[in-house]
């Protein structure tokens, strides 16, 4: 049974889905690549070659199975992460595509949460543009830090500025010690005709040029990596180690992320393909053998650690969520532990109470019992049902209405809530605006799904702008989101974001509010004598009583605190820019026996706020954020420059490690609008930054 889970996406060939039952067979691989080294052909290759689908589809013509979403056919590129599963030696290969781009960092890092080993894909021609794209290095380190296993295709080998050697070289100069090729390139002229396999030392006879220096480094390499010590001398005592053996080594060494073979893959022709299935079946840990995310239950209380057991107590987690017009909410899940059937009722956890969620910043907690109907095996958009989904596969359900991504799914009568991933904050803002009453009703909606689907996506209302702001990762990312939006009904338009200011009192001042009003019958009579004088910053209001006498009775004391507040909070100028950090005392004051009231004194404290402001002149405060800025060392020059032009004051600078320098400054919240979009230009994608609220500054005139 095939599901259409996106409009406009063809299904597959098979009817039905490959199958998993036993742990031991599942491979999940996540593949990691910069924009446009040919990730998402690389997958149509494989999927063709494997008979997981009749013919491979093209990035140019939007055919391809995991670039289904409109804006990916739109930009001929992957805006968001997809599974498609094929079988090889009787093993189940989930292939994680995820986008290349930076601004779609959240979907890559839940390709790496759903994965056990990751495939960086570098195209054949980087050898001659340069070193490695930097934003892969550090993907390259992200993955060592947590020791996922990896290995490195060459791919676009059919590219007229490819130069194999070249790549295979700077990938090794990139990715450090443990990256060594086990196949060489055959070549008719400039055409790539197949592989030269450096162990095996096939085909006979065809050994290019290097092959003997390249088999030689291979081998050391392995054995540096083999648990036998005797290996290595007997290997430099000249005996001839056995195949079989090295094999054994290098798919252990592959499996422990401590050794990263290279695949030169042409997806064209087919070449190398083979070799690469090869190293995912037999060097890539099976779900068994890679370690899986912490557990707690849903209070926080302690619970032993999961292991990829299908008996086991069910935990899953959803590392995406869709929103689809036809089948509505699909959520794609990663069993880790337990198995997921058909007809059950699950539970599904949020993050538990007072644990912030990096979405919003507040605890969220949300918890709920639902009845799955079926449960499918994701080819890209195509859904096919299954009959269940063991540990160490992934699935995708339907209707799951309470999921969000990063949520957890356990047995309704043992919830569980697993630890959540590391996730970057969205630093791009865009204020949008609906263009109609009917347009606004369909954006909230539309933005519910869209933030509930995102957790690198931030809504959030400005109570004090009065506008809607997304914060996003990037301009690419925005770009989606909006398209996403506008797809959902709601003609919706950007505006440019306004950052709140704040006003403060320049000196000190005595003044009097009277508000009296005698027009017949009951009138308003009260009179307040009221000292201000500015305040530190971030000092806040502070009122002071003074009064002597009973010049003002008691019960209209805090009626001129309040009234001053009000004021205070609604402005002074026709921006309505709150007053803060200052003092106001309240040294005398009339009232009348009739006439005084608590609204009057309320008045006559506003009153006095704004004699205030005409007395001593207000200062205008802007927001100033502590900013973190991780840059390589060849950029510092450029980052430091950059923040003396946007008013950043350098706090200072620490070493990184890795080549990399952390500064510490703070910069005016308004020349951070872009900064994210900025330093990315400036960097060449290689610098991150964080950002949170100092203080509030006096603004520039």
């Amino acid at each position: 049974m095939a599901v259409r889970a996106e409009a406009g996406q063809r299904a597959g060939s098979r009817g039905t889905a490959p199958a998993a039952s036993d742990p031991a067979r599942v491979r999940n691989a996540v593949l990691v690549g910069p924009s446009g080294s040919g990730k998402t052909t690389l997958v149509e290759a494989l999927l063709a070659h494997t008979g997981e689908i009749p013919r491979a589809g093209t990035v140019l013509d939007g055919t391809t199975i995991c670039d289904h979403d409109p804006a990916a056919v739109r930009q001929q590129r992957s805006v968001a992460l997809s599974v498609a599963p094929l079988l090889h030696a009787d093993t189940k290969i989930n292939l994680i595509d995820t986008p290349g781009y930076g601004d779609f960092v959240g979907e890559l890092r839940a390709g790496l949460r759903a994965a056990d080993a990751a495939l960086f894909v570098v195209p054949a021609n980087a050898g001659r543009e340069g070193p490695i794209d930097p934003t892969i290095v550090a993907q390259w380190e992200e993955c060592a830090a947590v020791g996922m296993p990896r290995a490195v295709v060459v791919a676009r080998c059919d590219n007229p500025r490819a130069d194999i050697e070249a790549t295979i070289a700077a990938c090794q100069e990139a990715f450090g010690t443990g990256v060594a090729p086990l196949y060489l390139p055959l070549r008719d002229g400039a055409t790539l005709t197949g592989l030269y396999g450096l162990l095996s030392q096939t085909p006979a006879g065809q050994a290019p040029p290097g092959a003997d220096d390249a088999r030689a480094g291979l081998i050391e390499g392995i054995i540096e990596q083999s648990e036998d010590e005797t290996l290595m001398d007997r290997y430099l005592g000249g005996e001839d180690i056995e195949v079989g053996t090295l094999i054994d080594d290098l798919e252990t060494a592959v499996a422990r992320g401590t050794f990263h073979p290279v695949i030169p893959v042409c997806a064209a022709s087919g070449t190398g393909l083979d070799a690469l299935l090869e190293v995912m079946v037999g060097g890539f840990p099976s779900p068994l053998e890679h370690p899986l995310p912490g557990v707690t239950g849903v209070d926080g209380a302690e619970h032993a650690p999961l292991v990829a057991d299908p008996d086991g107590p069910l935990a899953a987690e959803v590392v995406r969520t869709s929103a689809d017009p036809y089948v509505g909410r699909v959520s794609l899940v990663r069993v880790f532990s337990g198995t997921l059937r058909p007809e059950s009722t699950v539970h599904v956890s949020g993050h538990p109470t007072g644990i912030p969620t990096q979405r919003t910043g507040e605890a969220d907690g949300h918890d709920a019992d639902e009845k799955l109907a079926h449960i499918y095996g994701p080819l890209g958009a195509t859904l096919r049902e299954v009959d269940e989904c063991i540990a160490g596969d992934i699935c995708a359900l339907t209707k799951l209405g309470s999921a969000e991504t990063g949520d957890t799914v356990s047995a309704a009568d043992h919830p569980l809530l697993l630890s959540c991933w590391n996730l970057p904050e969205p630093l791009l803002p865009v204020a949008i605006v609906a263009r109609t009453r009917g347009d606004e009703d369909a954006m909230v909606k539309t933005l519910a799904k869209i933030v509930a689907a995102d957790p690198t996506l931030r809504l959030e209302r400005n109570q004090e702008t009065h506008q809607t702001v997304l914060w996003c990762m990037g301009e690419a990312h925005a770009d989606v989101v909006l398209s996403r939006v506008r797809a959902g009904g709601a003609e919706v338009d950007t505006e440019p974001v306004r950052v709140p200011l704040r006003a403060t009192l320049a000196k000190q001042a005595k003044v009097t509010g009277r508000h009296v009003k005698q027009s017949g019958g009951h009138g308003q009579y009260a009179v307040c004598h009221v000292e201000f004088e500015p305040l530190p910053r971030g000092a806040g209001i502070e009122f002071v009583d003074k009064i002597f006498g009973g010049a003002v009775p008691n019960q209209f004391i805090p009626s001129v605190e309040k009234g001053i507040r009000a004021q205070a909070d609604r402005g002074l100028t026709d921006d309505h820019q709150p007053v803060v950090d200052f003092r106001a005392t309240l040294v005398d004051g009339k009232a009348h026996s009739v006439d005084s009231s608590d609204a009057a004194f309320q008045t006559a404290g506003a009153l006095a706020l704004r004699e205030a402001a005409q007395a001593c002149g207000v200062v205008v405060l802007e927001p100033y954020d502590e900013v973190s800025i991780r840059v390589p060392d060849e950029h510092l020059g450029s980052v430091l420059g950059d923040l003396s032009g946007r008013r950043g004051r350098v706090l200072g600078t620490d070493v990184a490690g890795q080549g990399r320098t952390l500064v510490q400054a703070e910069v005016p919240s308004v020349e951070l609008l872009r900064y994210a979009v900025d330093l990315r230009a400036l960097t060449a994608g290689a610098a991150t930054f964080t950002r949170r609220f100092a203080r509030y500054d006096v603004a520039p005139g």
